[in-house]
C-alpha cells in the first residue's frame, strides 16, 4: 500500500476485499511517508484497522464497499453510492433515532470487532457495524469495551448493519442505550445490500431525535 500511496500517478487507493490480515499490514506501512500525502482511501470490513491509522494521521477516508467482491459487482445501489461519494461528496444520511440529543464530532469507526482495542479520540462520533457475530459475541465485545472506558468520551453513536448477527437489536440497546449520548441506528452501511459510502475523519452532527446525520462543512 505504501508504494501505491507514494506513486504520483495514483490518485487514491480503493481496497478490493475486506482485508483479512489488515491488523498485521498496519505494522508494514510507512505511516510517516503516507501521512505526508493526501489521497482517496476507501474500504471496509477488516480495512477498519487501516482507517484508524489514517484517522490518527489526520486523513479523511471513506468507509465503503469492497470493490473486488461479487456483492459489489452485482449491487447497483452500492456502486452508485460509491461513485457519488468519490465524485460529488456526501452531505449526510438518515437512520432511526434511538437515543435523543444532538452532538458533533469527528466521524470514527467501522467494524466493531476491529475496534475493540482501539479507543476513539475524545469527542468522536463513532460508527459501528459488524457481520456474522452472534449476539452473545457482540455483548462480550461491547461489555469489555465499556469496562475499559472505550465509550467514555464519545460524542454520539451511529449504528449500521448487523448482517448475520441474529437479533442484535436488544444487545445493542442494552449495551449502548444508557451511555447518555445521541444514538442513530439502522443506517445502511457495512455488510449490507445497497451499502452507503460514508466519510471518516470529518466533522458530523448527529440528531438522535430525527435520526439524521449531517456532514458539517
Amino acid at each position: 500500500m505504501t508504494r501505491a500511496w507514494l506513486d504520483p500517478d495514483v490518485a487514491g487507493v480503493l481496497c478490493a476485499r475486506g482485508g483479512y490480515g489488515s491488523l498485521r499490514a498496519v505494522d508494514l506501512v510507512d505511516w510517516a511517508a503516507v501521512g505526508a500525502h493526501r489521497k482517496v482511501f476507501a474500504g471496509s470490513s477488516d480495512i477498519t484497522a487501516l482507517h484508524t491509522r489514517f484517522h490518527a494521521a489526520g486523513h479523511a477516508t471513506w468507509f465503503g464497499p469492497m470493490i473486488g467482491t461479487r456483492a459489489f459487482v452485482e449491487d447497483t445501489a452500492a456502486r452508485e453510492h460509491l461513485r457519488r461519494a468519490l465524485f460529488t461528496g456526501v452531505t449526510g444520511w438518515r437512520g432511526t433515532g434511538r437515543t435523543p440529543g444532538v452532538a458533533r464530532g469527528a466521524a470514527f469507526g467501522g467494524n466493531l470487532s476491529l475496534l475493540f482495542d482501539t479507543p476513539p479520540p475524545a469527542g468522536a462520533v463513532v460508527l459501528l457495524e459488524d457481520v456474522d457475530e452472534e449476539p452473545y459475541r457482540l455483548d462480550r465485545m461491547l461489555t469489555g469495551m465499556r469496562r475499559t472506558g472505550w465509550f467514555d468520551d464519545v460524542a454520539a453513536l451511529v449504528l449500521g448493519s448487523w448482517t448475520g448477527c441474529g437479533n442484535a437489536a436488544p444487545v445493542l440497546a442494552d449495551r449502548l442505550g444508557d451511555l447518555g449520548v445521541p444514538v442513530v441506528a439502522d443506517v445502511p452501511f457495512g455488510h449490507c445490500a445497497g451499502q452507503l459510502t460514508l466519510p471518516l475523519g470529518v466533522s458530523v452532527e448527529v440528531d438522535g431525535d430525527t435520526g439524521v446525520v449531517t456532514v458539517v462543512p
